[in-house]
């Protein structure tokens, strides 16, 4: 989160690897939690690099299915633990794969996209 100096006026913000970091742990245990989890990524300023302060990272989690509306399903990956705010998106497998067929944010995403987890990672890398 910011930190904010007492004598100051000048806002802190967690540095890019920082929060890079800490969403791949936050990653892993989302995974270790949620067996439905098939991916989850970062996009945006983050992953980008141009992020500043004020930035939120924005995370996009990948679902085989789920009975939930859309709207509700980030309810169930808690981010706030994280250096930064959180935007987190969950999309069902299916979705995604629509998504992928039309319209431009799909394309941003996937030009933008770092993968913190992927499930079968794990076996392969220990």
């Amino acid at each position: 989160m910011p930190v904010r100096s007492l004598n100051s006026s000048v806002l802190k913000w967690a540095r890019r690897e920082e929060v890079l970091e800490s969403a791949k742990s936050w990653a892993e245990r989302i995974a270790q939690n949620h067996p439905e989890v098939l991916r989850i990524g970062c996009f945006g300023s983050y992953a980008r690099g141009d992020w500043g302060v004020g930035s939120d990272i924005d995370i996009l989690v990948i679902v085989a299915r789920s009975n939930k509306p859309f709207i509700y399903r980030a309810v169930d990956f808690d981010a706030t633990d994280l250096p930064v705010p959180a935007d987190v998106l969950v999309y069902t497998q299916d979705e995604w794969h629509q998504l992928q067929l039309s319209g431009r944010f799909s394309e941003q995403v996937k030009s933008e996209v770092i993968w913190l987890y992927e499930r079968g990672e794990e076996q392969r890398t220990g």
